[in-house]
């Protein structure tokens, strides 16, 4: 079965938005080179509406180099209960309502590693329902004081790190759920 990898970048403090503004100037080649081979391994890219609006807007423009060109041609999938189009070449809509159903189909399918650009709702919803395989942060020295969070508050697991790789200045963390719990009520979350 294919394994979901989540990877994001995070401060210090646990903030994950606007990681071009803040994360840049720590892409070393290690850096770059850990990005690119995670996505060599990887046949499809799963996304929530805000991470594909925001990826859909920049990609589809680059090419020219291995990275822009993978992540142009894979699959991908953006989970929302908003969107009724996806232009992004090869980009494939799930409906919010269905999300665990067809994700669990996903996985059944042959073929690579599925990566998830970020974490939120889509992350926090498949860990809940034993979907998601591996977290991998990528946790970078500045404190950014406010912003989204790595993870919403109410969200409970308990995770087992696997993996330490050190980039100069920053450095992932590969963590394996091996349990979580919903909100306070006890209901997971919806994505999308």
């Amino acid at each position: 079965m294919r394994k979901i990898i989540a990877s994001t970048y995070a401060t210090l403090d646990g903030y994950i938005d606007n990681p071009h503004l803040w994360m840049m100037q720590y892409g070393t080649e290690e850096a770059q080179k850990y990005s690119f081979d995670l996505l060599m391994g990887s046949d499809a890219v799963l996304m929530g509406r805000v991470t594909y609006e925001g990826m859909a807007q920049a990609w589809p423009e680059r090419g020219g180099d291995p990275f822009a060109d993978k992540a142009n041609s894979m699959a991908k999938y953006v989970v929302t209960s908003t969107l009724e189009k996806a232009d992004w070449n090869n980009t494939t809509i799930i409906p919010g309502n269905d999300v665990v159903a067809a994700v669990t189909e996903l996985k059944r399918q042959p073929g690579d590693d599925i990566l998830i650009w970020g974490c939120g709702r889509l992350t926090d919803t498949l860990m809940e329902h034993g979907l998601l395989d591996e977290y991998r942060i990528s946790v970078y020295p500045v404190i950014k004081g406010e912003g989204q969070r790595l993870f919403r508050e109410g969200i409970e697991a308990t995770l087992e790190l696997t993996d330490t790789t050190v980039f100069g200045q920053g450095v992932v963390l590969t963590y394996r759920p091996l349990s979580a719990g919903g909100d306070e009520d006890g209901a997971a979350p919806a994505a999308g």
